[in-house]
C-alpha cells in the first residue's frame, strides 16, 4: 500500500504555479461607482502567497499595464508574481476598472484599495504591514505612480476596517511608466482611455506624476528602455529626478536596447539582467532578506 501510495503521489500532476492561490473582489459588496454587475465591474486581486514557512514579510500589489483599456495579465501579472513568490514574496495582482468605461478616478480607488486590504489583513497573510510595495508596468505604471503620490492615511473611524488602513505604499517599482499626461511624453491611448477626449487641463497636470511627487513619496526603482517607442524614457528621467529633488531613495536603470512592454526581459541575454539589479535594490532597503 505505502508503494502504491508513494507511486500515486510521484505521478500527481504539480501544482499549477501560474494559477492564483485565490481571487477576491477588492468590495465584496460592491465597488463604489460600479456601472453594472459584469466581471468588468468589479475589480479584484489574484493572490499568489508562497508557503508560510518561505515567506520574507514582504508584499507587493502587482499593476499590470494595457493603456488603462486593458491588462497584460500575463507578462506584467502572472510571471511577475511568479518572480516575487520565488522570492518569498506574497503577491496581489489587481484587476482594476478599465476605460473607456471607467474614468479618473477610479482605477485609482481601486488601486488604493487593493493597498489598503494587503496591509490590513497583514497578519492573515503573515507579512510586515510596513513592508507592502507596489509595481506598476506601463500604465500599471503611471497608476502605481499616482497611488504613491496621492495617498492618505486611512479613516480611522471607518466601519470597514480595510478603510482604516493606509494607502500609502512602502516602495515602488516602476517599469516603462506613463508618468505624463501631456505632450510631449505622455502616451495618448492611456490618456484618451482615463481622462476622455478633452480633459479639463487641471486634470491633465495633475495626474503628471513628476509633479506630484513630495518627500513623502515613497522609495522608487524604475526601469526604461531608450527604444521605447511607446512611453519616452523621459517618463522615467522626469519622475527620477523629481524623486532625486524631493529626497527620496530612488534608482533609475536604462537599457539603450529593448521595445515597450518587455516584463522580465525574456530570454534578452541584455534586457533579462534588469530583474538581478531590482533585487539588488530590494536587499539593499531590506525588502528582501541578505543572501545566505
Amino acid at each position: 500500500m505505502n508503494a502504491l501510495l508513494l507511486a500515486a503521489a510521484f505521478l500527481a500532476p504539480a501544482a499549477d504555479e501560474s494559477k492564483p492561490t485565490k481571487t477576491e473582489l477588492l468590495w465584496p459588496e460592491g465597488a463604489p461607482g460600479a456601472l453594472g454587475e459584469t466581471d468588468k465591474d468589479k475589480p479584484k486581486l489574484d493572490f499568489y502567497l508562497p508557503p508560510k514557512d518561505k515567506r520574507n514579510a514582504t508584499a507587493v500589489v502587482v499593476v499590470p499595464g494595457g493603456g488603462y483599456g486593458g491588462l497584460a495579465l500575463d507578462h506584467e501579472g502572472k510571471q511577475i508574481a511568479k518572480w516575487l513568490t520565488d522570492r518569498g514574496v506574497a503577491a496581489f495582482v489587481l484587476h482594476y476598472r478599465l476605460g473607456p468605461r471607467y474614468r479618473h478616478p477610479v482605477p485609482l480607488q481601486d488601486a488604493q484599495r487593493a493597498v489598503r486590504l494587503v496591509r490590513s489583513r497583514a497578519r492573515e497573510f503573515a507579512i510586515d504591514a510596513e513592508k507592502v510595495g507596489i509595481w506598476g508596468f506601463s500604465a500599471g505604471g503611471h497608476l502605481a505612480s499616482t497611488v504613491c503620490t496621492k495617498f492618505d492615511a486611512g479613516k480611522k473611524d471607518a466601519d470597514d476596517p480595510v478603510e482604516r488602513a493606509s494607502s500609502r505604499p512602502d516602495f515602488a517599482v516602476l517599469c516603462y511608466p506613463v508618468i505624463r499626461m501631456d505632450k510631449p511624453h505622455g502616451h495618448a491611448g492611456s490618456r484618451k482611455n482615463l481622462l476622455g477626449d478633452k480633459p479639463d487641463d487641471k486634470l491633465v497636470k495633475s495626474l503628471c506624476n513628476d509633479t506630484q511627487v513630495t518627500k513623502e513619496t515613497p522609495p522608487t526603482f524604475l526601469f526604461h528602455t531608450k527604444e521605447d517607442k511607446v512611453v519616452p524614457v523621459e517618463n522615467s528621467e522626469l519622475y527620477h529626478a523629481a524623486l532625486k529633488k524631493a529626497g527620496v531613495e530612488t534608482k533609475l536603470v536604462i537599457y539603450d536596447k529593448g521595445a515597450h512592454g518587455v516584463g522580465l526581459g525574456g530570454k534578452d541575454p541584455t534586457l533579462s539582467k534588469w530583474p538581478g539589479q531590482l533585487e539588488e535594490w530590494l536587499r539593499e532597503r531590506k525588502v528582501l532578506p541578505e543572501k545566505k
